[in-house]
């Protein structure tokens, strides 16, 4: 099994994304714990103007300074947020469907 990668990406509002996956599953996630407040080529996303102008690019998300998030844990993070906390813990064969 490969994991599913970015198809599409809509803006919804303040930080929240709504991801839909190269396997037809979609969902939303709330980015803003992941990229506010924090500095370095993340420092523009405390502007939510900016982190609005999120677009798909290849097979993930991208921004235009160029910061880009791996789809994977974008995947594991949307779709499967209550199973392994850590990457290492995620294997393709552990995951069980969302409920």
């Amino acid at each position: 099994m490969t994991f599913p990668r970015i198809a599409k990406v809509d803006y919804l509002s303040d930080y929240r994304l709504r991801l839909t996956f190269t396997n037809g599953e979609a969902g939303e996630i709330d980015m803003r714990p992941r990229v506010t407040g924090r500095s370095g080529v993340f420092a523009p996303f405390n502007d939510v103007a900016f982190f609005a102008q999120v677009r798909v690019d290849g097979e993930t998300v991208v921004w235009p300074n160029g910061v880009d998030l791996d789809p994977i844990v974008l995947y594991l993070e949307t779709m499967h947020p209550n199973q392994a906390k850590t990457f290492s813990d995620w294997t393709p064969e552990g995951l069980t469907t969302a409920a």
